[in-house]
């Protein structure tokens, strides 16, 4: 059956959080991993939940990851979620991996439910093995409840320095859906699918088949085009969990309100991609990078990942310098088929090159309008109407600083 299109409205929730669609709770806590912060957090569903999941590509993938990849292909379903700050057991062998299923049983237990509802996902530093007493206390104490949004949300931070979360609403059969998510990411941000961890909660009614191939469509377009070192951790994972607690009809690409739907789950992980690139180690800025005119979107798009994650261009608008040359520099060893002679460059709105040569501009006003706290740099390339933008932050020499004394 074809329907017509129809409009619709996708609305921000101001304060929202992953607690906010109806039938979850949360909660954090200190168990014991750090010195002080929280370290342990727990995500629950009052029902089992449709899950989907995209996962870091890296060789070294962590046990956590594996268990969980297990758990969602056993079921389709999830109703928990357990996640430890601190340790990321990951290159941890045999007795990560039988670790990793005990934390799993754990919080099984603790709720009664079978082993194959629960995820689980840990981040933090590479090659130690987790402390289990302290793992246990987490999984059997940590208190979760429908104000726990910031207790969880803190307690999945590494090197953040602030927490992230998003929440968006859209109308679906006449009915209100929310889609809240919490986000953790600050270093070895290059995603795949960095240390980076993203939790996504709706109420919508939903398959699991058609759960993730939505998920991976938008993860394409936004958490996949941040970068914040290049980097790409063991750890990264996105998950989402659709409770169906709101009654309307199962949603598919045939659903009349598909679209708005689509369009909700991509704001709230555009909303938490661009956070961590935000907040990437050491950054005082946000760089957005708009391409158009590309012969294709995926062109579009490793263009713009490549110039918001080139270092030169990095570190020169940190140094709030107007240097077009590392653009053109990023944008000329790309994957994608340019041609140089027909590309127009933007640093905010002013024309910095044009058709192959730099265009005169006001040097003193670049650097003024590269103060402030997002920077936006747009490509026009002429070639056909393929379209992308990734996002990313300056490197400043806190960058340097954090990650050499990362383990100490």
């Amino acid at each position: 059956m074809v329907h017509t299109a129809k409009t619709y409205s996708v609305e921000k929730v101001e304060n929202g959080t992953i607690l906010s669609p109806k039938g979850y709770q949360a909660g954090g806590m200190h168990c014991g991993l750090r010195y002080k912060k929280k370290d342990f957090g727990m995500l629950v569903s009052e029902t089992p939940a449709a899950a989907a999941a995209v996962y870091t590509q890296s060789h070294f993938q962590a046990p956590p990851l594996k268990v969980t990849q297990e758990s969602i292909n056993d079921k389709g379903k999830l109703q928990a979620v357990a996640i430890n700050s601190a340790i990321a057991n990951a290159c941890t062998g045999k007795q990560g991996l039988e670790n990793a299923y005990q934390m799993r049983k754990m919080v099984a237990d603790r709720f009664s439910l079978p082993e194959e509802y629960v995820a689980v996902a840990s981040t933090g530093v590479i090659g130690e093995q987790l402390k289990m007493d302290e793992i246990t206390k987490g999984c059997t104490s940590v208190e979760v409840s429908k104000q726990g949004a910031v207790d969880f949300q803190k307690a999945i931070l590494t090197t953040d320095t602030c927490e992230k979360s998003a929440c968006y609403q859209v109308q679906i059969d006449g009915e209100t859906v929310t889609i809240g998510g919490a986000a953790k990411g600050s270093g070895m941000i290059h995603p795949n699918m960095a240390t980076m961890l993203g939790f996504i909660t709706t109420d919508a009614s939903v398959e699991q088949d058609v759960l993730q191939r939505a998920l991976s469509s938008s993860i394409d377009q936004t958490f996949n085009q941040i970068t914040v070192d290049g980097e790409t951790s063991t750890n990264d994972m996105v998950l989402a969990l659709a409770n169906g607690m709101v009654q309307h009809q199962p949603l598919d690409q045939n659903h009349p309100d598909w679209e708005g739907f689509q369009a909700a789950l991509q704001k709230v992980c555009e909303d938490l991609a661009k956070q961590i690139a935000k907040d990437g180690e050491g950054a005082t800025k946000l760089i957005e990078v708009n391409v158009a005119g590309a012969k294709t979107n995926q062109e579009a798009q490793i263009i713009a990942k490549k110039v918001v994650g080139s270092s030169l261009v990095k570190t020169a608008i940190y140094g709030l310098d107007a240097n077009w040359g590392r653009i053109v520099g990023a944008i000329g060893h790309s994957d994608a088929q340019v041609n140089p002679e027909a590309c127009d460059i933007y640093i905010e709105d002013q024309l910095v090159f044009s058709n192959g040569t730099p265009c005169q501009f006001s040097e003193e006003q670049a650097s003024e309008d590269m103060s402030n706290d997002e920077v936006t740099i747009d490509i026009q390339l002429y070639e056909a109407d393929g379209h992308g933008t990734a996002w990313g932050c300056d490197l400043t020499y806190d960058y340097v600083k954090i990650n050499a004394s990362y383990r100490t």
